[in-house]
């Protein structure tokens, strides 16, 4: 991969994880915040698949795996805590 590619593709990483930071600390509503949480997640998805890709490896395969599955049980326990919360 060109070294140039790889430097654009960790600024834009980075720029999106520091605006998910942003929007997870600003708020306003927990709907936001729960939003900004699961951009992060994908952005950090991302960015091991990024590496694997770039070094060429099937090492961090099961870490992926992890980071989806805590993303996905993670959105679910949110909302259920969402809905119960406005009724």
């Amino acid at each position: 991969m060109n070294l140039t590619m790889i430097v654009v593709l960790t600024v834009l990483l980075s720029v999106t994880a520091l605006l998910a930071l942003v929007r997870i600390v600003r708020g306003p509503s927990l709907l936001d915040r729960l939003v900004a949480t699961e951009l992060l997640l994908a952005t950090m998805i991302a960015a091991v698949g990024a590496e694997a890709a770039v070094h060429r490896q099937t090492t961090t395969l099961p870490v992926l795996v992890v980071l989806s599955l805590l993303a996905f049980l993670g959105s679910v326990a949110l909302v259920r805590f969402a809905v119960g919360e406005e009724s």
